[in-house]
């Protein structure tokens, strides 16, 4: 199976605060069919994400999974993580390979962009995310990103594609048909009241 197609989940901050239920929501998760794992913690105990990375870590080789540590670099390499996802501000992406070696997985954002999303290709990415599709709870504000944007980008690269932002597994499909390789979502897996469905819901959008 593709590590790098199907449901990418994304850690909402809130629930990395409590580790106890980050993990068990996690575990639901790649129970569910979730191949990759975001972990998105941005507060500010750097004991307490190292331990949670590294038990994310743990969590997602069991299950055959892919932990990707959003923005920090560092982070990813002390826990081992599989990746990192790089976002417009983070580390150029160049010092982030040569941080990490040839061997980790690195995502980049490229919102609505394909002068951006090129870039990245050349530099060595190996995934690339456009987004918002939809309205994200997560990020409210972000740039949309159009189903044109992405047929477009399926014919550019040939590296797995992110579709992120306001995705359900009710409007994931025609995502997926224009050529994205990956779903990400947040709240539409970690807002569930069953975690486990909710995943398998998205997951049943790639069969």
């Amino acid at each position: 199976m593709n590590a790098l197609r199907g449901l990418y989940a994304i850690t909402p901050t809130a629930l990395c605060l409590e580790p106890s239920r980050l993990l068990a929501a996690v575990d639901a998760a790649l129970r569910g069919g979730a191949r990759l794992i975001q972990y998105r913690d941005k507060s500010s105990d750097p004991t307490r994400r190292l331990e949670s990375a590294r038990a994310l870590r743990a969590l997602c080789a069991r299950h055959g999974g892919k932990l990707i540590v959003n923005d920090d670099v560092e982070l990813a390499l002390a826990a081992q993580a599989h990746g990192v996802h790089l976002g417009l501000d983070d580390l150029p992406l160049s010092e982030a390979r040569a941080r990490l070696g040839p061997d980790c997985l690195i995502g980049v954002t490229c919102q609505d962009s394909l002068h951006r999303a090129r870039a990245a290709s050349a530099g060595g990415a190996d995934y690339l995310a456009f987004g918002a599709f939809f309205v994200s709870r997560t990020k409210p504000d972000a740039r949309r990103a159009t189903l044109a944007l992405l047929c477009e980008a399926r014919i550019d690269t040939s590296l797995p594609i992110c579709a992120i932002g306001g995705i359900t597994a009710d409007n994931a499909g025609p995502l997926i048909d224009a050529g994205a390789d990956l779903i990400a979502a947040a709240e539409g897996v970690f807002g569930a009241a069953d975690v486990e469905i909710a995943a398998r819901r998205y997951a049943r959008c790639f069969t």
